[in-house]
């Protein structure tokens, strides 16, 4: 299985690589894209990621899933056509999502939010209410296709939470 996942500068650290490697260790073949193949991209904290596709370069029909980190890195992510497409023809295929943190943003600008029970952390609340979701402060929820997350903390939960909604 291939599973996609976004990067953009100031991603949360944490939230791209913990399960980026959770997955690699279940035997997963992770690919990162960014605006474009070989853009090096530096997280909140320092930590260099380096996209392996470009974003016009997605093709809903060569991954299983994806996974869209926290950080300042939504709020760029979410400005990109192809994100978006990418992101609502992933759900429009029921494929798993994940979304962390302040990563909601992108699936609010994506439109595939409204009828979803979904977390995040508290400063974006608002944004997924406006977008049609049930709001809820749990750990890691499950809604269909989409798995969602709080921050850091939950890290271990949303890792096992998306792994498993990919074995289904």
């Amino acid at each position: 299985m291939r599973i996609a996942v976004f990067v953009h500068e100031i991603f949360e650290d944490l939230e791209l690589w913990y399960p980026v490697i959770r997955l690699r260790e279940e035997g997963y073949e992770v690919v990162l894209a960014g605006e474009k193949a070989g853009t090096e991209y530096t997280g909140k904290y320092g930590v260099p990621a380096k996209a392996d596709v470009g974003f016009d370069d997605l093709n809903v029909n060569e991954y299983d899933g994806l996974l869209v980190p926290g950080g300042f890195a939504p709020d760029k992510l979410r400005r990109y056509d192809a994100v978006k497409a990418f992101t609502k023809a992933m759900d429009d295929a029921k494929k798993p999502i994940g979304h962390i943190c302040h990563a909601g943003w992108v699936l609010v600008s994506a439109g595939i939010l409204k009828g979803h029970k979904t977390t995040s952390t508290p400063a974006i609340k608002d944004d997924l209410i406006n977008a049609g979701a049930e709001w809820v402060d749990e750990q890691v929820v499950v809604s269909g296709n989409i798995v969602s997350s709080r921050n850091p903390g939950d890290l271990h939960a949303y890792a096992n939470a998306f792994i498993a909604l990919l074995k289904k």
